[in-house]
């Protein structure tokens, strides 16, 4: 039973992000194990996605929970990367012939690593998984854009880089524990655009200490002056066990504001509006596939995640390592992964089953935040059942003005889309949520 949207609209948006389905705090140990060959043999493979995890990176921001450590010695990079080269030879064993169609690399900073390391890693992707030519986004921070290792990536294929700068005001960025100067920022900016890549993506946050509107058009409008075909704007939030989550709140609540301010600068600049967080500019003629990569669709074609702290999704099972915050667990996970034998790749222990009505939710979700909505076709394509028939609820949506019904689909208003991250978990099942709510925060 979904709780009643109406009073869920009473309460704050800014929860919790909802991008992925089902959440990884709702993942648990398996048990039996799962084998790896049995489990992609009946899966659809010609047109998945690639991601690769770097967990480490050079400081950790007060409001970060992913899955990093600071500090890691060359011995250690050099260990991870050894073992996920392991890693990715089991999993091209039991993936046999397939087509990656989309890739990532993100950590953490993947930028952290050498240029020698960036090029094992590359070379990792074309000699192991026979991964060429398809669009390729690669993460990266202020402190570790330089020249040499941008024009690396750009020459093995990289199209889209992503930049955390979370603001251009000093005083904010060293509130929320990312003490950087403005010269670091400004330069690696300047690095990105001389090497030219099609896509950079500028990560933005509002709602930190000591923000204002002021200084949020500020940011936004310095932003601007860079030309980025990406931007996301998050919202903050504070997770536990984070810098910030430690700290107690003393700050103002404006994100609301803050989140229709930067909607309607963006808008009003030439930027379209793909999802709650994400804005991309109309004029971008960049972002269309390889025409030699097949098309990836998240709703129904698998990710394979290598490292300890990558995801990978299957039709009927995600899995992915044990998941940590606190930097002691995050350290013996990475010990746990670079101490396993090659053959223990090839079982997954970490994850969650997807009954049917689990994938339609999934489905739903993955579809329903995007601007381009839910395609009533596709669903039958892929049930082969009516989509209200199933989540009468849905109607909800109409009735409170957050959705349209089309002759193909449903679809966000803009306030919808504002309340992307409350529609979200509205439509978690019971099972999910029960989850989410046990889960031992570490």
């Amino acid at each position: 039973m979904l709780n009643n949207l109406a009073n869920l609209l009473e309460t704050s948006p800014y929860t919790s992000y909802s991008y992925a389905y089902p959440h990884k705090t709702a993942y648990r140990p398996f048990n039996p194990l799962v084998s790896l060959n049995q489990l992609w043999e009946q899966e659809r493979r010609e047109a998945l996605f690639l991601y690769l995890h770097i967990p480490f990176c050079e400081m950790r921001c007060g409001f970060c929970n992913l899955f990093t450590q600071t500090n890691a010695g060359e011995d250690l990079v050099t260990a991870y990367l050894n073992t996920l080269v392991q890693e990715a030879k089991q999993s091209k064993n039991a993936l046999q012939d397939s087509n990656f169609a989309r890739m990532a690399i993100g950590g953490g900073t993947p930028t952290l690593l050498s240029t020698k390391q960036l090029e094992l890693l590359f070379d990792l992707v074309r000699d192991i998984l026979g991964v060429l030519d398809i669009p390729i986004s690669v993460e990266v921070s202020p402190q570790t854009a330089t020249l040499d290792k941008l024009q690396l990536l750009k020459t093995r294929g990289v199209d889209r880089i992503s930049i955390g700068i979370q603001s251009f005001i000093p005083a904010e960025t060293t509130a929320a524990g990312r003490p950087e100067t403005l010269d670091t920022v400004y330069t690696a900016l300047e690095c990105l655009r001389s090497v030219d890549f099609p896509t950079l993506n500028l990560d933005l946050i509002y709602g930190l200490p000591g923000q204002s509107l002021k200084s949020w058009l500020q940011s936004l409008e310095i932003a601007l002056k860079f030309a980025p075909e990406e931007l996301y704007l998050y919202p903050l939030y504070i997770r536990p066990l984070t810098g910030l989550g430690r700290s107690p709140k003393t700050w103002n609540d404006e994100r609301n504001a803050y989140y229709y301010y930067g909607r309607d600068f963006l808008l009003a600049h030439g930027y379209e509006q793909v999802s709650m967080r994400m804005f991309r500019r109309t004029i971008n003629n960049n972002l269309s596939p390889s025409l030699n990569a097949p098309i990836y669709c998240c709703q129904s074609d698998g990710m394979v995640g290598l490292g300890c702290g990558a995801r990978s999704y299957t039709k009927s099972l995600h899995y992915s390592g044990e998941y940590a915050v606190g930097l002691r667990d995050i350290q013996a996970i990475i010990t746990n992964y670079i101490q396993k034998e090659a053959d223990s790749f090839n079982w997954v222990n970490y994850g969650f089953y997807l009954n049917r009505d689990e994938q339609q939710r999934r489905f739903i979700i993955q579809s329903l935040l995007q601007i381009e909505g839910l395609t009533f076709n596709s669903y039958v394509q892929a049930f082969e059942s009516d989509v209200f028939d199933d989540f009468s609820q849905l109607r909800e949506l109409l009735e409170l003005n957050l959705a349209r019904k089309t002759e193909d689909g449903l679809i966000l208003t803009p306030l919808g889309m504002a309340k992307a991250d409350i529609i979200g978990p509205w439509l978690y099942s019971p099972q999910v949520k029960h989850l989410m709510e046990t889960y031992q925060w570490r």
